[in-house]
C-alpha cells in the first residue's frame, strides 16, 4: 500500500462507524484505530552511542545501558490524553511493558505509544504539541 491508498482508507473509515481495520497487501500490514483505544503501535528502540568517557578499569559492565525509543509515525506529540489531565510520565518514572508514553496523532487519528520493555524514564526529548518525524527520538530509557 502506498501514502495515497492508506490516506484514501482513512478518509473512507472517517465517513463510518467503523472503529478499526486491518488491511494486508503484499506482505504489508496496516492497523487502523479510531479514538483513544489502545492502539497496538509497535515502539521502535535503538541503543544510545555509548559514551565518550571510560569507565575506570574494571567498572565497564557499571555503566547503565540506555535506549531511545524512537517516533513510529509522523505525527503531533501529546504527553497527556487530554489538555487538563496528567502526564502519561515524567522524568524518573519507572514504566512496565505495555505502559502508554505518549499519543501521537497522525491524520485526526489518536494512537497511544507504548513502552515495551520495563525502564526508567532518563528524559523526555520532546515538548508537549510538538510536530514529531518518523524515527525521532522522543524519550530515552534506561531498562531495568
Amino acid at each position: 500500500m502506498n501514502l495515497e491508498e492508506i490516506k484514501s482508507l482513512i478518509d473512507m473509515i472517517s465517513e463510518t462507524d467503523i472503529t478499526e481495520i486491518d488491511v494486508e497487501e503484499k506482505g504489508v500490514k496496516v492497523r487502523i484505530k479510531r479514538g483513544y483505544s489502545r492502539a497496538n503501535v509497535p515502539v521502535e528502540t535503538r541503543e544510545q552511542p555509548p559514551v565518550e568517557k571510560p569507565a575506570p578499569e574494571g567498572e565497564e559492565e557499571n555503566i547503565p545501558k540506555r535506549e531511545e525509543i524512537v517516533a513510529p509515525m509522523v505525527g503531533t506529540f501529546y504527553r497527556a490524553p487530554a489538555p487538563d489531565a496528567a502526564p502519561f510520565v515524567e522524568k524518573g518514572d519507572i514504566v512496565n511493558a505495555g505502559d502508554t508514553l505518549c499519543i501521537i496523532e497522525a491524520m485526526k487519528l489518536m494512537n497511544e505509544i507504548e513502552v515495551e520493555t520495563r525502564g526508567r524514564i532518563i528524559d523526555i526529548l520532546v515538548e508537549n504539541g510538538q510536530p514529531v518525524e518518523y524515527g525521532q527520538p522522543l524519550f530515552i530509557i534506561e531498562p531495568l
